[in-house]
């Protein structure tokens, strides 16, 4: 079984907050989205370089957010990920939201990235080099 990696650190700040006094849903995305960024770069495949050495980058396809338990400010958070599930022409990561401090798990968030053919507009195969990669991140449940 592979090991989840470490993607992302934050904070949640004041202007987070919605007039219930906590982290709102809006805020979510941004700190999921900066660490899928970093998932590629951590999976030896950086999106920086997708296209150039691929042919192909990805595009997000589904995004679910399941939240868990509210975030204030102050609090400081980590995003850890995995690949879950690896298909033709799309790969599913599987993130979590904890507390930095006390290992409280506050929301996940499941991904679904296309694999996408700039030139043709389309989704595309997975190909093979960048198959082998996720392969080796992909934790069975």
């Amino acid at each position: 079984m592979a090991d989840r990696l470490e993607l992302f650190r934050g904070v949640v700040h004041p202007w987070h907050h919605d007039h219930f006094g906590h982290m709102n849903v809006r805020h979510y995305a941004p700190f999921f989205d900066d660490a899928t960024y970093h998932m590629w770069t951590m999976l030896g495949l950086p999106y920086s370089e997708m296209q150039r050495d691929h042919g192909v980058h990805t595009v997000s396809g589904t995004a679910t957010t399941k939240f868990i338990k509210e975030l204030v400010a102050g609090d400081l958070i980590r995003i850890d990920g995995a690949v879950s599930r690896i298909g033709g022409k799309s790969v599913t990561f599987h993130l979590r939201m904890f507390h930095a401090d006390t290992g409280d798990l506050h929301a996940t968030y499941d991904l679904v990235e296309v694999f996408f053919d700039p030139e043709t507009r389309s989704s595309a195969e997975i190909p093979p080099e960048v198959r082998a990669k996720l392969a080796m991140h992909e934790v069975v449940a």
